[in-house]
């Protein structure tokens, strides 16, 4: 199997992106909670950024459903293949389950996000999320955790 990472990121063209950070030594990254969270969808999803649609018609980074893209902005779904129009509606997506997750008092964390982004809103607020999606959430929180730590050590 013949994998290809992308080495730059929106975020600084001189650091390679987190996922391949997971494959080479001497990487550190500069994150934040969102950041960390974000990333590890990213790895989980589309850790290779290939550009054909997923079996539902998702693309980019972090495999949008077009319904999904189109909740947060009007710019045509074909951009989701760009990392940049991608990482903003990411972003937008993470402020918006965020929001929805207060709202019914539950705290906030990269697994709980992931939960929401993967099995959907009202499965993750009703405690009634699939199997897969739990474990879905799992990995993305690990991955997270790991990102947030080398940001840690990179910081000391």
């Amino acid at each position: 199997m013949n994998t290809t990472f992308t080495l730059k990121s929106s975020r600084t063209p001189l650091l390679m992106s987190a996922c391949a950070a997971l494959f080479f030594s001497g990487v550190t990254t500069f994150a934040s909670e969102r950041w960390a969270t974000l990333e590890a969808i990213h790895c989980v999803e589309n850790p290779g950024n290939l550009t054909r649609p997923g079996p539902y018609g998702e693309l980019g980074a972090y495999q949008f459903r077009e319904g999904t893209w189109r909740m947060h902005t009007k710019v045509p779904f074909r951009l989701a293949l760009d990392r940049a129009a991608s990482d903003q509606v990411a972003v937008k997506h993470y402020e918006f389950l965020k929001r929805e997750l207060e709202h019914a008092g539950i705290a906030v964390t990269p697994y709980m996000i992931a939960l929401a982004w993967n099995g959907g809103l009202e499965a993750a607020v009703l405690g009634r999320s699939p199997r897969a999606a739990r474990e879905y959430a799992e990995r993305v929180a690990n991955l997270a955790g790991t990102f947030d730590h080398e940001t840690l050590a990179s910081a000391r």
